[in-house]
C-alpha cells in the first residue's frame, strides 16, 4: 500500500537502534536515484491516520533527508507493506528483518560495479548513482583487476579484503601472482609485508639505476613504468627490473673498460650500487692500502700563503670589529675557502706505483644521484703491503691468496658421521639426531670446566662472522641492518673503525673450514684476541630501537661509562645535520651557544646560508669571541648524546666505584626489588624492571 510520508514514523518496536549518519546519506543518494527497492514494514498506529515503521528505519531516515533537500515532497507515497498483530509480533518481525540480512562480498561490489562502467557510466556516475565516494568505487574497480587467482580467492573469503588490497598495490598479474605463490602457504601473512613483497619487484623512479639510465632510454627498451598522476616521479614504479638492470650493466661496463684503459689497472669491476661491500666480499679481494704521501714544495709553498693570508682576515676581521667596517660575511667564506685548501694540500693522496698497477683494482659504484664514481681505495687479490723507507722510497711486498680460501670447492661425498655396529649402513636419522643432542650436552657440560676455551670459542664465533659455514654454535657475530643506508656522511668513528678492522690479525681466516680456523685463532696472542672481541662487538651494535625513533637504554649506559667526546670525533655540518632541520632550529642552535645575539647577525640570512654558516661556527672556523667559539664546538643536538637520567626512564650511572648498586637494586626477594626510594620493581615486567634499577643507580 501507498501511505504519504507526513503520515510515518519510526516504531519503537524497531531493533535497529544504532544508525551512522554517512551510511544513512549513502543509502538517501541510492534512494532519490533509483527509488525505495524494498518496501517499508508497518502497523497502524494508535494515534489517528499514523502509521509505526517497524522495519525499514534507515530507509525512513534517508527519506526524510531526499525530503529535507526539497528532492521529495512532504507527502510523497512511499510503498509499504502492512503487518497484523501484537506489538510483541511486530517486534518479531523487525527482529526477522534486520537479522536475516546478509551484505554484499567486496567481490561481489567489484563484479556488480565493473559491470555499470562497461555498461557505460563512468566512476562518478557510478558513485553518484549508489551514494558513495568515487575513491570507494575505484578501490573495487581496481580490486576487480585483480589476477583471477587472487580474486577467486577473495570471493571465496580465503584471503581478507585488506590482504587483497595490498595485492592491488599494482597492476602487474605476474608480480601478484608471483607474490600470491610465495605468500599462500604462509603463515598469518600480513597486508603490510605483501605490499613490501609487491614494491620488491620494482624500483623507484629515483633510484639511482633509474637515475643512471633515465626513464627515456628505459621505454625505449620495452621498460613499462607504473606512476600515481598524484605523486611526483620519484614515486614512479619500474616495474621491469631485468630490463633496467641490463641496461645500467651496459652503461658500466662501458665506462669501466674505458678507464681500465686509460689508468692501466688490472681491472675496473662495475657495481650497480652505491657501495662495493658485497662484491669485495664475493670476489675476495683485499683491500690495498699506500702510506700517506709526502707534501711537494709546491704544496708547502700554497700552505704557507695561506697560513699568512688566513691570518691577515682575522686581524681585519679584529679591527672591523672595533671600527665597524668590515663585510665579515666575504672574509668568513674567504677564510672558510682557505681552510678546506689548506686541508686538502696537508692530506694528498699517494698514487699507486706505476708497477704495481696490473695487480690492483678498482670498483665503479653509483652516487645517490645515479652518477659513476671510482671508489677511492684499491684492491687485489694478493695481499699488497706498501711501506716507505727513509729516503722515501716505497717498496712493495705481495703475498699470494691462499688457495680455497675464499671460493669454495665441490667435495666428494662423505662418509656418514655415525653408523650401525657391524654394518657400513648410516644409523636412522631419529637415533642420530637423539644421539648429537646428548653428545652436544656431553660437550657442553665439560666445557663449564674451561672458562678459558669457551671464551676463545666465543670470540671466534662472533669473529668468524664473515663465513657462512657453520661453527656449531648458536652466537653469531656481524654487522645488524642499518635504518639508513647509501651515502652517508662520514665522521672520525668511520676511520677508526676502518683502522681497527686493518689492524686485526686475520692470518686464521686462511683455512678453509671452521675447525681448522678455530685451531689458528687459538694461538693468537691474548692482545690480538682482544681485539678481535672488541671489533666483533663494536660492529654489532645496532644503530637504533626496532621502526620507531628511540635510542637503546643501554647505549647510554655504556657510552656513559666510556665519558665518550662526542663533540671530539663528530661535528653538525650543513650536509648531516643544519639543512636537514628547520630556520628556527638553527637560529636556536646558534642562540644556545651565543645568545640571541649571535642568532640576530644572521636572523635574516637564507636557509641555505643560514645552514653554511652554522656548519663554519660549529666547527670552530668562525672568527667569533673565544667563550662561544668554545661554546660551540662542544655543542651537540641531543640525538647525538649518550645523556642519561635527563627522563624518569633513563638510567643514571654512580659516580663511584664502591658498590654495585644496580645489582643490588635487583637483588630482592620475591621477585621484586627495592629502589633507593623504597618503592618496589616487580622483575615480572623486564623492560621495565632493568631501567627502574638502573634510574636507582
Amino acid at each position: 500500500m501507498l501511505i504519504p510520508f507526513s503520515r510515518l514514523y519510526l516504531s519503537d518496536a524497531n531493533v535497529r537502534k544504532t544508525r551512522s549518519e554517512e551510511d544513512d546519506i549513502q543509502l538517501s543518494a541510492d534512494i532519490e536515484a533509483r527509488g525505495l527497492l524494498q518496501n517499508l514494514l508497518v502497523t497502524k498506529s494508535k494515534k489517528r491516520g499514523k502509521f509505526a515503521v517497524i522495519a525499514g528505519g534507515r530507509r525512513l531516515r534517508a527519506i526524510e533527508m531526499i525530503v529535507t533537500r526539497g528532492a521529495w515532497a512532504p507527502d510523497a507515497e512511499i510503498e509499504c507493506k502492512l503487518l497484523e498483530g501484537s506489538e510483541e509480533e511486530a517486534g518479531e518481525a523487525s527482529l526477522a528483518e534486520n537479522f536475516q540480512r546478509v551484505e554484499m562480498s567486496p567481490a561481489e561490489e567489484c563484479r556488480a560495479f565493473q559491470h555499470f562502467i562497461k555498461e557505460g557510466s563512468d566512476v562518478a556516475a557510478v558513485a553518484k548513482r549508489f551514494g558513495l565516494t568515487q575513491r570507494f568505487v575505484e578501490g573495487r574497480l581496481r580490486l576487480a583487476n585483480l589476477a583471477e587467482p587472487i580474486f577467486e580467492a577473495l570471493a571465496k573469503g580465503d584471503v581478507t579484503l585488506e590482504i587483497a588490497k595490498a595485492y592491488a598495490a599494482t597492476d602487474q598479474h605476474e608480480v601478484q601472482l608471483r607474490v600470491f605463490e610465495q605468500m599462500r602457504y604462509a603463515y598469518n601473512p600480513s597486508a603490510d609485508a605483501i605490499r613490501r613483497m609487491v614494491a620488491s619487484g620494482s624500483m623507484r623512479g629515483n633510484d639511482p639505476i633509474a637515475l643512471l639510465i633515465g626513464e627515456d632510454a628505459y621505454v625505449a627498451a620495452g621498460g613499462k613504468i607504473e606512476r600515481d598522476l598524484f605523486s611526483e616521479a620519484a614515486d614512479d614504479r619500474w616495474i621491469d627490473i631485468e630490463i633496467a638492470h641490463r641496461l645500467a650493466a651496459e652503461k658500466m661496463e662501458a665506462e669501466a673498460q674505458r678507464i681500465t684503459a686509460e689508468t692501466g689497472l688490472a681491472w675496473i669491476s662495475p657495481v650497480a650500487s652505491t657501495n662495493s661491500w658485497q662484491a669485495r666480499s664475493e670476489m675476495g679481494v683485499n683491500a690495498v692500502r699506500l702510506p700517506p704521501a709526502p707534501l711537494s714544495e709546491e704544496a708547502r709553498a700554497r700552505i704557507d700563503a695561506i697560513d699568512a693570508r688566513m691570518e691577515e682576515i682575522s686581524e681585519i676581521i679584529d679591527e672591523g670589529h672595533e671600527g665597524g667596517e668590515a663585510d665579515f660575511g666575504q672574509l668568513e667564506a674567504e677564510y672558510e675557502h682557505l681552510d678546506a685548501e689548506r686541508s686538502d694540500l696537508n692530506n694528498p693522496v699517494r698514487e699507486l706505483p706505476e708497477e704495481w698497477r696490473g695487480e690492483a683494482g678498482r670498483f665503479l659504484v653509483l652516487t645517490t644521484r645515479g652518477e659513476m664514481v671510482l671508489e677511492a681505495d684499491y684492491y687485489s687479490e694478493k695481499r699488497l703491503s706498501f711501506e716507505t723507507d727513509e729516503n722515501g722510497k716505497v717498496t712493495a711486498t705481495a703475498e699470494e691468496p691462499v688457495s680455497g680460501s675464499t671460493k669454495r670447492g665441490s667435495a666428494a661425498p662423505s662418509r656418514p658421521e655415525a653408523v650401525a655396529p657391524g654394518t657400513e649402513k648410516p644409523i636412522s636419522a631419529r637415533l642420530f639426531d637423539e644421539l648429537a643432542v646428548q653428545r652436544r650436552n656431553i660437550l657442553s657440560a665439560s666445557l663449564l670446566t674451561d672458562a678459558g676455551l669457551a671464551l676463545d670459542f666465543a670470540i671466534f664465533a662472533l669473529a668468524d662472522s664473515r663465513s657462512y659455514e657453520s661453527r656449531g654454535t648458536s652466537i653469531k657475530g656481524g654487522r645488524p641492518s642499518d635504518p639508513a643506508t647509501g651515502e652517508l656522511s662520514q665522521s672520525t668513528a668511520e676511520g677508526i673503525l676502518a683502522e681497527a678492522e686493518n689492524a686485526l690479525d686475520t692470518a686464521w681466516q686462511e683455512h678453509s673450514c671452521a675447525a681448522q680456523r678455530f685451531i689458528a685463532f687459538r694461538e693468537l696472542a691474548d692482545e690480538a684476541k682482544a681485539a678481535w672481541l672488541a671489533y666483533a662487538v663494536a660492529i654489532s651494535l645496532e644503530a637504533k630501537k626496532g621502526y620507531g625513533s628511540e635510542y637503546h637504554p643501554i647505549h647510554a649506559v655504556i657510552g656513559s661509562m666510556l665519558d665518550i667526546d662526542v663533540a671530539a670525533m663528530w661535528r653538525p655540518t650543513a650536509e648531516n645535520f643544519f639543512d636537514r632541520v628547520s630556520k628556527t632550529s638553527c637560529l636556536a642552535a646558534l642562540t644556545e651557544v651565543g645568545g640571541s645575539d649571535l642568532a640576530a647577525r644572521y636572523a635574516a640570512s637564507k636557509k641555505a646560508d643560514l645552514a653554511k654558516t652554522c656548519e663554519t661556527i660549529f666547527a670552530g672556523k668562525a672568527i667569533i669571541e673565544q667563550d662561544v667559539k668554545e661554546a660551540a664546538l662542544a655543542w651537540l643536538p641531543e640525538g647525538m648524546k649518550f645523556t642519561i637520567g635527563a627522563n624518569p626512564a633513563d638510567p643514571v650511572i654512580p659516580d663511584t666505584d664502591e658498590s654495585d648498586p644496580v645489582a643490588d637494586v635487583c637483588d630482592g626477594d620475591d621477585g621484586e626489588a627495592e629502589s633507593e626510594a623504597g618503592e618496589l620493581i616487580d622483575d615480572h615486567q623486564p623492560e621495565v624492571a632493568c631501567e627502574e634499577a638502573a634510574v636507582a643507580a
